[in-house]
């Protein structure tokens, strides 16, 4: 994150220096602002990224002698085998025709695409709680 919190200071002084540059030479106000906005989201982005770098763990980005597998976590899980991302491609790609064609068929696509979502969310949830 220190790399980062640097990359993004040095930026900023470079969008300062242009943004100069551009104000004095050209006498347009616009793009002048433009890079006086950017100069001061990428100060805002690196004082961040900086001032959380010195809070925080040693990341393996910080470590020289790091390998690429020292900053690898959980990945989370992903379901192996699910049916409703293809329920929910097939009601977008209809509503997405009703965008185009007409729009009476979006009463058709927006039932499709809210029961894959409830099915999507609720797949693991199944028989968990019912009572025998």
């Amino acid at each position: 994150m220190k790399i980062q919190g640097k990359m993004f200071l040095w930026l900023s002084a470079f969008n300062l220096v242009v943004a100069i540059a551009y104000g004095a030479w050209s006498k347009e106000p616009v793009g002048a602002t433009i890079l006086f906005l950017a100069f001061g989201l990428c100060l805002m982005v690196g004082f961040y990224l900086a001032f959380t770098a010195r809070r925080v763990d040693v990341g393996a980005q910080d470590d020289t002698d790091a390998d690429v597998a020292d900053d690898a976590g959980e990945l989370g899980f992903f379901s192996p085998h699910s049916w409703q991302p293809l329920g929910l491609a097939a009601g977008t790609a209809l509503g997405f025709l009703g965008i185009a064609v007409g729009w009476w068929i979006m009463y058709f696509s927006i039932p499709i695409i809210m029961i894959s979502i409830w099915g999507w969310v609720f797949e693991y949830y199944r028989g968990e709680n019912r009572t025998q």
